[in-house]
Parts: structure tokens; C-alpha cells; sequence
């Protein structure tokens, strides 16, 4: 397999879809960039078994590099989707691979686990609100602040129907409570396949930083690691630039 010198696949975390990178994709316009929607989740390929699993989840992307003529492209992810990109890594099918706060970094039956899955669920309890309720209450900065306070520091400036979509996606995702449930994790790597960068949320309060991230530089202990200042465990949220400006050096540098 070659490296797609100029491909970059964007994966992104669980109940989200592709309209998550939406205000980063503008940003990157010397790349050609891909932004495929996970299985199971709205938009995306059917779930082919239930309850899914994180595998059955990276099987699907693969299978999506394979149809869409990708050897090894530069993998970007959020989340889940940081996890996904790792994983097709040590399967041999990235040039790079940079993780924004990827998930799996975590022991079985770590109460930080236990903990961050919780704020991820109390999100999709409240995308539950009747749908005028949501559309009228979202049309507030304060009101979208609030509401996604658990994933980002500034969803204000997310406009009303970019936190609308949002909402939509967690409804959409069929497999939200077995990705949530699932007992998997990221088995240590060393030495890495390829250039690898973990690149963490500040201000993270699913993964916090000080628990997950420790944990990742122990598994993964030759990946550069960075801190991205001032954001949120979705950066692509509070600051599209920064996560832009992230993704370029690493591609361009790998």
C-alpha cells in the first residue's frame, strides 16, 4: 500500500455524523478531504450486527478507504472517531494519523470511564426534548452554551440550526447505547506504524486530560502529544481554526 499524499479522512465521535467537521472542511481546502459518517449513526451505513461494536464501527471505515480507492490516507479523528483512526493505523492504513481527544484511552471498570460515558448519555437524555421545544430554546447562545456544556466550551457559536443537526444526530444514532457500553479499549502500540499525534482537548471533561491522556501517552508513549488551549472535548466547536491549523502541521510535517 502507498500513502495518499494529499488525501485526509475526517472521523468523527459517536452520536455525531459528518456535520461535525463542517466549519473545519473550508479550512482545508489544499487537501482532498473526506468526511464519511460512521455505521449505525444518522446518515451513515446500517449497523450489519447488533448490538455493534467498536470493531464492527472501524471494519466499516475500512471498508469505506477500500470503496472510496484509499490506501493510506492521513486520518484525522474526534473522539470515537480518534479511536478509529489509531486502530486502522495499526491495520496498516494510515500515512498519519492525528486524534483529537480519542476515545478508549481507559481501564475496564475505570470509574472515569463510567463517568465520561454518563456525560455523553445525560447529552442524548436531552436531545429527547419535543422538537419545537429544542428549535425555540437553541435559537439562545446561552441556551446552546448550556446545552452542550459537557462537550464544548463555546456552543454559542454554533449557529441555531448547526445545534439543531446536532441534536438531530444524537436521535439519529442507532447504536449510541452500544458504543456507550462497550467494554473495548486501545491496546498499547509501540513501536507506532506511522507518525501519530494525540492531540488533547484542554478543557476535555469527558476524557479530562490529567486521567485519559496519561493513559495514552503510556499506550502509545512515542506519539507526539500536544494540548490544545482552551477547548473542548469536540474542538471542532469552539475553535475550527485551531483544529485546522492542528491538522495541517501534522499532515505536512508527517
Amino acid at each position: 500500500m502507498t500513502a495518499d499524499a494529499q488525501q485526509v479522512v475526517l472521523l468523527h465521535g459517536v452520536t455525531m455524523s459528518a456535520a461535525a467537521w463542517q466549519r473545519v472542511i473550508p479550512l482545508l481546502d489544499e487537501f482532498d478531504v473526506h468526511a464519511p459518517t460512521a455505521a449505525g449513526h444518522r446518515g451513515g451505513p446500517a449497523a450489519r450486527r447488533r448490538p455493534a461494536t467498536i470493531a464492527d464501527t472501524i471494519d466499516a471505515a475500512e471498508r469505506f478507504l477500500d470503496e472510496t480507492g484509499l490506501d493510506r490516507p492521513h486520518l484525522v479523528g474526534n473522539s470515537m472517531g480518534g479511536w478509529m483512526a489509531i486502530e486502522l493505523a495499526r491495520r496498516g492504513r494510515a500515512a498519519s494519523v492525528c486524534a483529537l481527544a480519542p476515545a478508549g484511552f481507559w481501564s475496564a471498570g475505570q470509574r472515569s470511564h463510567k463517568a465520561s460515558t454518563a456525560r455523553v448519555r445525560r447529552t442524548v437524555t436531552m436531545s429527547r426534548l419535543p422538537r419545537p421545544l429544542s428549535s425555540a430554546a437553541l435559537r439562545s447562545g446561552t441556551v446552546r452554551r448550556l446545552a452542550f456544556r459537557d462537550i464544548a466550551c463555546r456552543a454559542d457559536r454554533l449557529t441555531p440550526a448547526q445545534a439543531l443537526e446536532s441534536i438531530d444526530d444524537v436521535l439519529g444514532c442507532a447504536v449510541a447505547g452500544d458504543l456507550l457500553g462497550t467494554a473495548e479499549s486501545i491496546a498499547p502500540l509501540d513501536p507506532l506504524p506511522c507518525p501519530v499525534t494525540l492531540a488533547w482537548s484542554e478543557r476535555d471533561k469527558v476524557f479530562p486530560v490529567d486521567v485519559n491522556g496519561a493513559i495514552a501517552r503510556e499506550r502509545l508513549p512515542r506519539a507526539e502529544f500536544v494540548v490544545l488551549p482552551g477547548v473542548g472535548h469536540v474542538p471542532m466547536i469552539d475553535d475550527p481554526q485551531l483544529v485546522a491549523e492542528t491538522i495541517r502541521r501534522r499532515v505536512v510535517g508527517s
